[in-house]
């Protein structure tokens, strides 16, 4: 189940972000990294404009300061024939470690997106086609570095069993990371959302982790738990500092680090629904007003904007976003606690 280091793992990210934030603030403040504020949103976010961004980095530091202090301890104290849970030891590894590299490297791209911005002065960043080669080039990384430890095209659907799917594994794995990579972004739209639904998604995967006796994906949940902890101190409305890409992409491939690395990424669907209600009301939202030539299916996506323009504050967004996901991450741990997945 939850062992000792995967408490202090938590422990170690949340104390690292809430701290560095005292110091870290201040100084994106004093180099004027401020984020712009769209002039096509909600117009009472223009009040926002010029709060610091890339504080994504504070949990980047966290959870990554967690996990390479916590994971050689817990492999070092437990007995080398199951040091990192149920199935092969090395593919166990490399599924951890490589699910964090592939985090911190979309964290990466989120900051090159985010210095263009904030320091070049180009309010969108990257340009789209940018932006998806180099995170469909980092996925198929992640994904190479699973073949090579050995790791198959097999994957666990509840009430059926594992299934192998061949070829098609790759292909569809390729599709979900990044498409749930772009969901997570999506999601970071006013303050505490992003932060707090993803605290709930690891806070699930950690538990999941422990009934599959995954204990290297445990420390990493763990620590990923505590990061969004610790920078929702920062980030609960109003807002001090905002993730900016660096953290929502960070946050998107450390969710799909979790999801594929314990061989459950069918999981993501319902436990992610809430970053999957988010991307697909833009692809609705961009596919209505083009069929139709103007009009638009929701008075503005993604689909949180539309809650805030329909009455609905910031703080009840994340309260009713946060409670779905709780409601599916029961689900998700009822179907991994009664051997269905």
């Amino acid at each position: 189940m939850i062992g000792i280091w995967t408490v202090l793992s938590a422990v170690i990210a949340f104390g690292v972000t809430a701290l560095l934030g005292i110091w870290f603030i201040p100084f994106l403040k004093r180099i004027k990294f401020g984020q712009t504020i769209r002039e096509e949103g909600p117009k009472w976010h223009a009040s926002k404009d010029g709060t610091p961004t890339m504080g994504g980095i504070l949990f980047i530091i966290g959870t990554s300061l967690a996990v390479v202090i916590c994971l050689p301890l817990l492999y070092v104290t437990q007995s080398a024939g199951n040091s990192l849970g149920v199935g092969e030891p090395h593919l166990m590894m490399v599924k951890v470690v490589g699910g964090a590299l592939m985090a911190l490297a979309f964290g990466a791209i989120g900051f090159i997106d985010d210095y263009i911005k904030v320091v070049k002065k180009r309010n969108l960043g990257l340009t789209a086609p940018q932006k998806l080669l180099l995170q469909f080039l980092v996925a198929a990384a992640y994904l190479a570095s699973i073949i090579l430890a050995g790791g198959d095209s097999s994957t666990y659907i509840p009430f059926v069993g594992s299934v192998n799917l061949g070829i098609f594994y790759w292909i569809l794995a390729l599709l979900v990371i990044v498409g749930m990579v772009n969901a997570v972004n999506f999601t970071d739209g006013i303050d505490g959302l992003n932060g707090s639904v993803t605290f709930f998604v690891s806070i699930f995967f950690m538990l999941i982790a422990g009934f599959m006796m995954s204990s290297g994906m445990g420390v990493y949940a763990a620590a990923i738990a505590g990061g969004c902890m610790g920078f929702l101190l920062w980030n609960f409305n109003p807002a001090k500092v905002f993730m900016g890409d660096t953290g929502s992409l960070f946050l998107g491939g450390a969710v799909c680090a979790m999801a594929f690395g314990l061989n459950v990424p069918i999981l993501l669907l319902p436990l992610g629904i809430v970053y999957i209600m988010e991307i697909l009301s833009v692809v609705l939202q961009v596919t209505y007003f083009k069929l139709t030539h103007g009009k638009r299916l929701f008075k503005m996506s993604p689909i949180h904007h539309h809650f805030e323009m329909c009455g609905w504050g910031e703080m009840k967004i994340c309260v009713v976003a946060s409670g779905i996901t709780i409601l599916m991450g029961i689900v998700c741990v009822l179907l991994t606690l009664f051997g269905i997945v």
